[in-house]
């Protein structure tokens, strides 16, 4: 019986390998085989994700044609592959990928390390800081004697409590659009707003426009949706969306859906302009395509002098266009797992009703302790000190990395909580398998593209400050010292076996 559970094309697989970049050899090194070459660009990107443990390798043949090598270096490599524990094959059945005793599986979206792995490795990896007390504790208290009554009912309420929709209402009022308590639905965070649009408007094969960088995770949920992943260029530095590549791809490929993050973007941390915002609402009008905006960063504004555009939604006043998605997780803590939609009236009745056959509806509780926050002020006090929190820890980064690292390129964000880094021609996936080995855990740009984007990047985080940052800069510059040296005497790639924390 076949090991393998998915597989992978040879045409997609050396797309995916042409998109690694290539590191120049250094004055007197050999480079290396072509068959350790290919060996050591499948496992990196099996080591990365961006092809899943258990999935069927093409055939020799196959990948030969498609990678423009001879068959006896594919054989080669495989058989590489298969000596390192990264590969297992069975006659009859094919070559599938797998990770060796004492690699941990890749992770195909950003998940942050256990608690018990935090004192040995710094994770760079998640985009969350910790929960701001006494805020936290005072909201769970609150909730605990608000929920008798709701004790009392099933405690099913799958557009979310009525209580928590009018107020999420109310403070999208507050802002200048208009919001009935009809026009939200609470979910369970922003991933679970995510996956019940997506499945309402875009069905298997369907086309979403996305920013090219974009949010991993989203990409990934996407991808597992059956989606096809239209990226758009984002423009440099931090202007955010470049509109004459929108307004091409909207109307050339039509897609069903776009998504975009307006707001302090994540990796990038570009905002958005107002005049971008109509423009980017009047093009996917034209087109037919509903823009979905994710407002998670929206209140993470850094630098206080800045003043903040309309939200996207305030350029449609018909509701026929945009789709909102707030979340708690990042403004608040990512423990807290509720987040909301805010649209027309009837695309919410159509959400709550898919939702009947996904998660049947959000936690009372966490619902009753984000209306305690918002109903009693105690939410911007959190969020004030959490501002305060992630602005001393951008500033300690983006020193640290400066000092340490002075050929990197970035440009450092108002708000947000994460920083684009340009890595000087380094392969961040190799930037990413090299600091697991000195305790430093960081994302590679990869990771926020489509078919391998953004080799030269990493995302790093303002989840860190003080000594931890400049430790995190050092650990950084030694991943990139690895990198740059990562030939044994005889010229070859090194092969590590295991992650040392």
């Amino acid at each position: 019986m076949a090991q393998w559970t998915s597989a992978v094309g040879a045409t997609q697989l050396a797309r995916l390998l042409n998109s690694q970049q290539k590191r120049p050899a250094g004055p007197g090194t050999r480079r290396p085989p072509a068959y350790r070459a290919l060996a050591d660009g499948i496992r990196l990107l099996v080591l990365e994700g961006r092809v899943p443990v258990a999935a069927r390798l093409p055939a020799e043949r196959e990948l030969a044609l498609a990678f423009s090598v001879s068959r006896t270096t594919v054989a080669a490599a495989y058989e590489a592959l298969r000596a390192e524990g990264f590969l297992e094959s069975r006659r009859g059945a094919g070559s599938w990928t797998a990770v060796p005793a004492g690699n941990p599986l890749p992770a195909r979206g950003l998940e942050p390390l256990p608690p018990e792995a935090l004192g040995s490795m710094i994770d760079l990896g998640c985009a969350a800081l910790p929960a701001p007390e006494p805020w936290l504790t005072r909201a769970v208290q609150g909730a605990l004697e608000e929920l008798p009554p709701y004790a009392h009912t099933h405690g099913d309420y799958p557009a979310g409590l009525p209580a928590l929709r009018q107020m999420l209402a109310e403070r999208y009022t507050a802002r200048g659009i208009p919001t009935m308590p009809e026009q939200i639905m609470v979910t369970t965070g922003a991933m679970g707003a995510m996956d019940a649009i997506c499945h309402l408007f875009a069905g298997r094969g369907e086309r979403i426009a996305v920013e090219s960088p974009s949010y991993a995770n989203i990409l990934q949920l996407m991808r597992e949706a059956g989606a096809r992943l239209v990226p758009v260029a984002m423009a440099e530095g931090l202007a955010g969306w470049d509109m004459d590549r929108w307004r091409h791809v909207l109307r050339d490929a039509a897609p069903r859906l776009a998504y975009v993050v307006a707001d302090f973007h994540n990796p990038t941390g570009a905002l958005a302009d107002e005049d971008r915002r109509r423009q980017l609402v009047d093009a996917a009008r034209s087109a037919g395509t509903v823009v979905v905006v994710d407002e998670t960063m929206s209140e993470l504004r850094l630098d206080d002098e800045l003043e903040l555009p309309r939200p996207v939604c305030g350029f449609d006043p018909a509701g026929s266009t945009v789709i909102t998605v707030g979340s708690a997780s990042k403004a608040f803590w990512a423990g807290l797992r509720i987040g909301w939609v805010r649209a027309a009236p009837d695309v919410i009745r159509s959400l709550v009703a898919a939702r009947a056959y996904a998660d049947m509806g959000t936690p009372v509780l966490e619902q009753l302790a984000v209306n305690w926050l918002l109903s009693t002020g105690g939410w911007e006090q959190a969020v004030d000190v959490r501002r305060g929190q992630a602005r001393e820890n951008r500033d300690a980064l983006v020193a640290a990395v400066r000092r340490e690292l002075p050929r990197w390129e970035f440009d450092v964000p108002q708000g947000g909580l994460t920083l684009w880094v340009r890595t000087g021609g380094l392969s961040g996936s190799r930037l990413a398998e090299a600091g697991e080995r000195v305790g430093l855990r960081v994302p590679s740009g990869p990771r926020f593209g489509v078919d391998g984007a953004f080799e030269g990047y990493v995302r790093l985080p303002f989840t860190v400050g003080g000594a931890v940052a400049d430790e995190a800069a050092v650990r950084l510059a030694a991943a990139a010292r690895l990198v740059e040296t990562g030939m044994n005497g005889n010229g070859m790639t090194e092969t590590p076996r295991t992650f040392v924390a």
